[in-house]
C-alpha cells in the first residue's frame, strides 16, 4: 500500500499550525492493532500465551482424530452398533444444511459476539450499537457495552468476556441502567476522548465517556457523565445535527432540541457539578410541539418519532413516524415540510380542534352551564363523529398499512435520503423530501440501513443482509444472522449487523468484492487451529405409558443406570392422557397458547427424581399436547453451553387439530449447534400405512419451533424467541427457498410409537419368531423398514439395527415375552417404538470437522422387556456424538493476522482505498455580514470518485493583535450558527469540482430556552470570529483521508450598530487582519474553472 495515500485526521491538532494538508499513514489492520510500549508488550505476551496454547491443543486433537481414523479401533464400550439408513436422504428438504469452517455464501465476518445463548442474555440483551472510529458501543437492557478496535483481536484477560460467551474483549458499565433504545456517538465532546448519548426506555438521555489509553480501557472502564429526564415516555430516537444540537424524538410525536450551548455547559462542569450539569441540560429543552401547533400541522403529533437524520449537507433534520415525514430546518430549527409515505405533502388543519389543557377546561365548564342534549341527539353524535374518525384514519392510511410503515432511515454520502419500509421496499428521496424512485429487493420488512462511501447497507427482518451501489443497482447478499438484523453501524473499515438475538458480526466494507474469496481460502486452510472437537452422550427414551403411571423401579430400569455417563436425556411419552373430553380441554388450551397437565406433571417429577434432578441432571425443556409429552434434561457441567430452547408441537388427529395423535418437539443449541428431539405417535391399525406416512411427512413439514419451552426460564421474553425461518442454498436479491425447521438442525431425533406394524404375518407366526429370538425374518416385514427402503418415510434417517424384540403389545403387570397380548384381538406383536436421527454426514464414512460438525453413532439401543407398567415396553437409546465447534477467540486472531499480512489483501485494498488527489482552490476566507464566498475542490483523479465531508474543528475569538485564541469544538463538529456552508457532504466524479458555498448568516439574538420558553436578548457582534473548516476527502472504499484546512474569519467591522440593515452603516476601522482575503477570477463556466485549476497542486 502507498503509504503517503493512508491519511488519518487527527481531530485535535493544534489550531496554530499552518500545515493545510494531514498526511498521517495507517492502514485497515492499524485501526484494530495499535503500537505499544514494553510494558504493554509484556502483557500482550502474557495473554497469548493461552492463545498459543489452545492452538497447539487443538492441533494435536486433529492430529489424532487423523491417526484415530486410520486405526479405526474404538474401545468395546464405546463400539457403534451396525445402521440402516433410510432412502430418499441427500436431497431437498431431507439433506442436511450446508456447513463449513467459512459460509461459502457470504464473505468471511468479524466476529464481534457470537450468537450468544438467549437464557444468559436475560435481561442483558443488546438492543442497538453504535461506532465511532476507535470503538463500536453496545446499548442492551442493562448497560452500556464498548469494544476498542485496537483490542478487537486481543485475547487478553484484563477485560470482560462472559462465560460460555466467546465474545472479543469488552468493557460494561455498570447494570441497572434502563434499557437502551438508540445511541449517538460524538467525537468532538468531552474534552478530547469523544463521548456516546443513549436514549433509555424510561425517557432518560445518558452521557458516557471511555477512559481509554495506550493500554485500552482502564479498571474503571467508562461511566456515565450526567443524565437527565428527557421524555416521560421512551426515547425512541436520538441524533446530532450539523450545528451541535442534540434532538431526541418519543411517544406521540414529541421532539425536543438540546442546544449545543447548555450542553457545552453541562461538559464543562466538574464532577463534584455532575448534578448541575444535568440539571442545566434539562431545563434547556426546545419543545417543537410548539411549533407544529404554531404552523398548523397536526399529524406529526400522532405518531412516534421511530428515526431521526440529520442531514448535514443541507443542515435540515428528518423526522420519521410509522406513515408520515417532517422536514425541519436544523439551523433555525423550523418546520419546512410534513409528508406522507407516498411523497404527498400533508395539508395544514384547522388547529382549532387541537385544544391545550386549558381550554379543554374552559370549553368543559361552558358545556356545563348549557342546557343538556337529549339521548337521540347525543347518540346521533357519536355515531357521525366515530364515522368522522374512521373516514380520517381511513384517508391517511391507518388500516392494511402496517406494512408500510417506515422502520429505517439513511443517508448517502451525496445527500440522497433511503428510507426503508415494513413491506421490503426502499424508497428514494432527494434533500426536499421528494419521492424520486423505490426498489424492492426482497419481501421481508427492512430493519436497518447504513451507508458508507459508495455503498448502501440493507438489513431485514429475515436476517438477510443487501448491499447496493447509489443508484439503487443490487450488488451482492447474503444471510448475514440467523435472526433479524435490528441495527448497523460503519466503524474502522466495517459494517457491524446486531441480530435480535444479540450476536454482532462486521463485514468488511469492500465486501461483496475480491478479497473475500482470499480471506475465505486462508481462513479454510488454518481451519485446524481454531477447531475444538467436544464429546458427548446423549440417553434418548420412548415410552407409550397407556395412561398409566410407573413405578420409581420401573423409572430406574428404563433410565437410571443408562444415564449415568449420558450428558443429556430425552423422554418422550404417548398417551400420558387420553380420553375425548380430555383431548377437547387440551385442544382448547392450545388455541389460547396453554399446555400440560396434572399427570404429565407427574411424570416429569418422577423422573426428575430418578435423574436426581438439580444435583446432576437439570431439565430444560418440555412440552406437552394432549398424550404426548417430551423432556429434556441437561447434565450441570454441560449447561453453560446449552441454550436456546424452543418447544413446538403438530397436532395430527382430525382434521389435523387434535392431539391424539401428533408430535412434539424440543429444539437445543449445544456447543453451538442446532439438535431436534421430536416425540412422535402416528396413526394406529395394520392398514394406515400411507397415514403413518403422511403424519410424518406433516410434522417434518410443518414443525416450527417459534414457541418457548414452558419449563426452562419462564422470565424470557417471548419475543427473544430464536426461531426464524432460515434460508438454504440462495445469495440473490430476489426469492429464497423456505426450508423446514427440522431440516436445518445439525441432528434430529425423531421417537416415539410410530406405530408401523408387521405385514404377512400371524400372530402364532410371530411369537414363535420370537420366542427363537430370529429378528431377522420379522424386521422383513416390519412396515417400517419396508417404507424406509423405498424412500416413502424418515428420508434419510439412521437407525440401529434391532437386536430387542417387538415392543408392543403385551399384558399389564406379566413379566417375560410370554406375556403378549393374550386378549380378544390378539394383537400382531410389532417394533412400535422406535429412535431414528439424521446427523450432519452426507455420507456414511464423513469425519467430524467444520464442514459436518455433528457426527453421531449408536452404542446402545434395547427394550426393556422387564418393565410391565403398560401395554408397550420403554425403548432407549444411547448416543455417542462429536461436535466440532469454532473458538472464536482464535479465528479471530487469525483474521487479524491475515488482514495485515497477506500480500494480496494489502495490496488490493491498497488501490480500492487510495485517496484521490483533490485540490481545494484557497485556504483562507474573510466573510463580514451577510456575505457569501465560493470555494471549490477539484477532484485531479482521474478514476476514481472523491468523497468529501466539511466538518468545524472549532470556533476561535480573533484578539486585537489578529491571532486567533481559544478555539473551541462544537458537537460533532459542527458549525457556529452564523455559518452556513453548503453542501457540506458530497462526491465528486474524477475531473470534475464541486463548488461550495460559504454564507455568513444574522444571527445578533441570543436566544436560550428555559423549561421550553425561549428567553432572548440583543447581542451584537463585537470582535472578529474565526473557524477553522476540515474538508476530509477519502475515495469510496477508504477509511483514511486526506485533510485541507480553510480557516473562515468573520469580519464585524462591518457590522451595523443594530444589525438590521447592512447597508445603513459603513465599515468601521479596525486592527490589520492577518488574513487575506481570498480572490476569486472570474471565470465563464465550469470547463473555464476545470482549465484554471487542473494544474494547481494542493496547498
Amino acid at each position: 500500500m502507498d503509504q503517503n495515500d493512508d491519511v488519518f485526521w487527527n481531530p485535535f491538532s493544534s489550531v496554530n499550525n499552518t500545515t493545510t494538508t494531514t498526511t498521517t499513514t495507517s492502514t485497515y489492520t492499524d485501526n484494530f492493532i495499535s503500537d505499544s510500549d514494553s510494558d504493554d508488550d509484556n502483557n500482550n505476551n502474557s495473554n497469548y500465551i493461552p492463545s498459543t496454547t489452545k492452538r497447539l491443543d487443538y492441533m494435536i486433537q486433529f492430529l489424532d482424530r487423523k491417526l484415530s481414523v486410520a486405526d479405526d479401533k474404538p474401545a468395546v464400550y464405546d463400539r457403534p452398533l451396525p445402521e440402516f439408513v433410510a432412502n430418499g436422504g441427500g436431497t431437498g428438504i431431507f439433506k442436511p444444511p450446508l456447513r463449513a469452517a467459512v459460509h461459502p455464501n457470504r464473505p468471511p465476518s468479524l466476529e464481534v459476539r457470537p450468537h450468544p445463548l438467549r437464557e444468559m442474555e436475560t435481561g442483558r440483551a443488546l438492543r442497538t450499537i453504535a461506532a465511532n472510529e476507535t470503538q463500536l458501543w453496545g446499548g442492551g437492557e442493562s448497560g452500556v457495552r464498548v469494544w476498542e478496535f485496537k483490542d478487537m483481536f486481543s485475547s487478553s484477560c484484563m477485560f470482560r468476556v462472559d462465560e460460555g460467551e466467546d465474545a472479543a474483549p469488552y468493557s460494561e458499565s455498570a447494570l441497572g441502567v434502563s434499557e437502551t433504545v438508540c445511541m449517538v456517538g460524538d467525537e468532538a465532546s468531552g474534552g478530547g476522548g469523544g463521548v456516546v448519548w443513549t436514549g433509555h426506555r424510561d425517557g432518560r438521555i445518558r452521557c458516557w465517556k471511555s477512559k481509554s489509553g495506550s493500554g485500552g480501557i482502564d479498571e474503571d472502564g467508562f461511566k456515565e457523565m450526567f443524565s437527565w429526564q428527557a421524555h416521560r415516555g421512551p426515547v425512541l430516537s436520538i441524533v446530532m445535527t450539523v450545528y451541535g444540537d442534540l434532538w431526541s424524538g418519543s411517544e406521540g410525536g414529541v421532539i425536543k432540541i438540546w442546544p449545543w450551548e447548555a450542553i457545552e455547559k453541562a461538559l464543562s462542569l466538574t464532577k463534584e457539578e455532575r448534578h448541575i450539569s444535568a440539571l442545566v441540560v434539562e431545563r434547556s429543552y426546545i419543545d417543537l410541539r410548539s411549533q407544529i401547533t404554531a404552523n398548523g400541522f397536526s399529524n406529526v403529533l400522532s405518531y412516534d418519532i421511530k428515526c431521526l437524520l440529520s442531514d448535514n449537507s443541507r443542515a435540515k433534520v428528518w423526522s420519521a413516524g410509522n406513515l408520515s415525514f417532517a422536514l425541519w430546518d436544523a439551523r433555525t430549527r423550523e418546520l419546512l415540510k410534513v409528508f406522507n409515505v407516498d411523497g404527498q405533502i400533508e395539508n395544514r388543519v384547522d388547529m382549532s380542534d387541537f385544544a391545550t389543557e386549558d381550554e379543554v377546561k374552559l370549553r368543559f365548564n361552558v358545556t356545563n352551564s348549557k342546557k343538556e342534549l337529549g339521548f337521540f341527539q347525543r347518540s346521533r353524535n357519536a355515531i357521525m363523529g366515530a364515522a368522522d374518525a374512521v373516514r380520517r384514519v381511513a384517508a391517511k392510511g391507518g388500516f392494511g398499512d402496517e406494512n408500510r410503515k417506515t422502520e429505517a432511515l439513511a443517508i448517502t454520502a451525496e445527500g440522497i435520503i433511503w428510507s426503508g419500509c415494513a413491506n421490503g421496499l426502499l424508497i428514494q428521496w432527494d434533500a426536499n423530501g421528494n419521492r424520486l424512485q423505490d426498489f424492492q429487493f426482497h419481501s421481508h420488512a427492512i430493519q436497518c440501513l447504513c451507508t458508507f462511501g459508495s455503498r448502501i447497507w440493507v438489513g431485514y427482518v429475515s436476517g438477510m443482509v443487501q448491499v447496493l451501489d447509489l443508484e439503487g443497482n443490487h450488488l451482492g447478499g447474503w444471510v448475514a444472522h440467523s435472526s433479524a438484523v435490528i441495527k448497523m453501524a460503519f466503524g474502522a473499515g466495517y459494517i457491524f449487523t446486531l441480530a435480535s438475538h444479540g450476536g454482532i458480526r462486521g463485514w468488511n466494507i469492500t465486501s461483496p468484492g475480491p478479497i473475500d474469496s482470499v480471506l475465505r481460502s486462508e481462513l479454510i486452510g488454518k481451519e485446524f487451529l481454531y477447531t475444538k472437537i467436544e464429546t458427548l452422550k446423549i440417553l434418548a427414551g420412548t415410552w407409550n405409558v397407556g395412561q398409566g403411571r410407573a413405578s420409581q423401579d420401573s423409572l430406574l430400569s428404563w433410565l437410571g443406570s443408562a444415564a449415568s455417563d449420558a450428558s443429556i436425556v430425552v423422554v418422550g411419552l404417548q398417551e400420558v392422557e387420553m380420553g375425548a373430553g380430555f383431548l377437547a380441554v387440551s385442544a382448547a388450551k392450545e388455541t389460547v397458547g396453554l399446555e400440560g397437565s396434572s399427570v404429565g406433571n407427574w411424570w416429569l417429577e418422577m423422573i426428575d427424581k430418578t435423574l436426581g434432578e438439580g444435583l446432576t441432571f437439570e431439565r430444560i425443556g418440555s412440552r406437552q399436547l394432549a398424550g404426548l409429552l417430551i423432556a429434556v434434561w441437561v447434565r450441570q457441567d454441560l449447561k453453560a453451553h446449552v441454550g436456546d430452547v424452543d418447544a413446538a408441537a403438530v397436532p395430527c388427529g382430525f382434521g389435523r387439530a387434535i392431539g391424539n395423535k401428533g408430535a412434539v418437539g424440543v429444539r437445543i443449541r449445544v456447543y453451538d449447534r442446532i439438535m431436534c428431539f421430536v416425540n412422535c405417535h402416528f396413526a394406529a391399525h395394520l392398514e394406515a400405512v400411507n397415514r403413518r406416512n403422511a403424519d410424518f411427512d406433516h410434522v417434518y413439514r410443518s414443525m416450527s419451533f417459534g414457541r418457548q419451552s414452558s419449563t426452562l426460564f419462564n422470565n424470557v421474553t417471548a419475543g427473544a424467541s430464536s426461531a426464524v425461518q432460515m434460508f438454504r442454498g440462495t445469495n440473490g436479491a430476489t426469492s429464497l427457498e423456505i426450508m423446514p425447521e427440522l431440516s436445518e438442525a445439525d441432528m434430529v431425533i425423531f421417537l416415539g410409537d410410530f406405530n408401523y406394524r408387521l405385514d404377512g404375518i400371524t400372530y402364532d407366526e410371530a411369537r414363535d419368531f420370537v420366542s427363537q429370538r430370529s429378528f431377522d425374518w420379522l424386521k422383513e416385514r416390519d412396515q417400517l423398514r419396508v417404507e424406509m427402503e423405498a424412500g416413502n418415510v424418515f428420508q434419510g434417517m439412521h437407525e440401529a439395527v434391532i437386536k430387542f424384540p417387538p415392543t408392543y403389545k403385551f399384558d399389564k403387570h406379566l413379566p417375560g415375552l410370554a406375556a403378549y397380548d393374550s386378549g380378544e384381538k390378539k394383537r400382531i406383536p410389532a417394533w412400535c417404538d422406535r429412535i431414528l436421527y439424521r446427523d450432519s454426514r452426507s455420507t456414511l464414512i464423513s469425519e467430524c470437522s467444520l464442514e459436518c460438525p455433528v457426527v453421531a453413532s449408536v452404542t446402545q439401543y434395547e427394550a426393556c422387556i422387564d418393565v410391565t407398567d403398560s401395554d408397550h415396553k420403554p425403548v432407549r437409546c444411547k448416543f455417542r456424538v462429536d461436535i466440532a465447534r469454532v473458538d472464536e477467540s482464535i479465528r479471530r486472531q487469525e483474521y487479524g493476522d491475515i488482514m495485515g499480512s497477506n500480500e494480496k489483501i494489502k495490496r488490493v485494498l491498497g488501490q480500492l482505498c487510495k485517496v484521490p488527489e483533490t485540490v481545494v482552490s484557497t485556504n483562507n476566507i474573510i466573510i463580514q455580514n451577510q456575505d457569501t464566498s465560493i470555494l471549490r475542490i477539484t477532484n485531479k483523479s482521474g478514476e476514481k470518485d472523491a468523497l468529501f465531508e466539511i466538518i468545524c474543528e472549532g470556533q476561535s475569538t480573533v484578539r486585537e493583535d489578529g491571532k486567533a485564541s481559544d478555539l473551541h469544538s462544537r458537537g460533532s463538529f459542527g458549525f457556529p450558527r452564523w455559518l452556513e456552508v453548503t453542501p457540506s457532504t458530497g462526491i465528486i466524479k474524477p475531473d470534475h469540482i464541486a463548488e461550495i458555498t460559504v454564507h455568513h448568516e444574522d444571527f445578533n439574538t441570543q436566544e436560550e430556552f428555559i423549561d421550553g420558553v425561549p428567553q432572548n436578548w440583543w447581542c451584537e457582534y463585537t470582535r472578529d470570529k474565526e473557524v477553522i473548516l476540515i474538508f476530509k476527502i477519502r475515495g469510496s472504499y477508504s477509511t483514511d483521508f486526506r485533510n485541507h484546512r480553510v480557516r473562515v474569519r468573520h469580519c464585524c467591522s462591518g457590522n451595523p450598530t443594530h444589525g438590521g440593515n447592512s447597508a445603513s452603516s459603513g465599515p468601521k476601522q479596525s486592527q490589520p487582519n492577518l488574513l487575506h482575503r481570498a480572490d476569486y477570477e472570474r471565470l465563464s463556466g465550469s470547463h473555464d474553472v476545470f482549465d484554471h485549476l487542473k494544474d494547481l497542486q494542493s496547498p
